[in-house]
């Protein structure tokens, strides 16, 4: 699978994960992104997901307000597919911003932003597609203080460590 996930907002990248190795570079990630945005920001794509094939590569992509939503895969890939994963990620990020999805919100949610991606897509194999079911596991990952650290955000692994020094220190 040659999946990657990218949000923008107005031509810049606010979130992205990459299951290949197409763009060794950082350069090489960003131009790639700025193609993909110049050739579809003009295009309509509010209210349903769009289909369009870019330097064999299949794009689905999704604008809500000032966020653009893109799942790109190789042009091998199935697009019902891609598209079921997009409209999983849109769902999930929409329950856990709790309708309001715009830059302002997705930057102050972030840490669950990039937790979905996590849900959604690991090491290029789709674990999950359904939205209710991403934003719920994100969540009991961002109440859960018992988890293993390797499981937590870093900011729950901060609130964790100041609990424990805290508890140390009252002893």
């Amino acid at each position: 699978m040659e999946e990657k996930l990218v949000i923008f907002v107005q031509g810049k990248r606010v979130a992205v994960k990459y299951y290949s190795d197409d763009w060794p570079t950082n350069n090489a990630k960003l131009a790639f992104e700025k193609f993909v945005f110049t050739k579809t920001v003009k295009t309509n794509a509010r209210t349903e997901a769009e289909v369009t094939l870019l330097e064999n590569n299949i794009i689905i992509y999704k604008f809500v307000q000032d966020l653009h939503f893109f799942v790109t895969g190789g042009e091998d890939e199935n697009e019902l597919i891609l598209a079921s994963v997009l409209q999983g990620f849109f769902d999930a990020v929409t329950l856990l911003l709790r309708s309001n999805v715009d830059k302002r919100e997705a930057l102050e949610n972030l840490d669950l932003i990039l937790l979905c991606l996590d849900e959604i897509v690991d090491g290029g194999m789709i674990l999950e597609t359904n939205g209710p079911l991403i934003a719920e596991k994100v969540t009991s990952h961002s109440l859960d203080a018992d988890a293993p650290l390797s499981e937590q955000t870093l900011t729950q692994a901060w609130a964790t460590a100041r609990e424990h020094l805290t508890r140390t220190l009252l002893k």
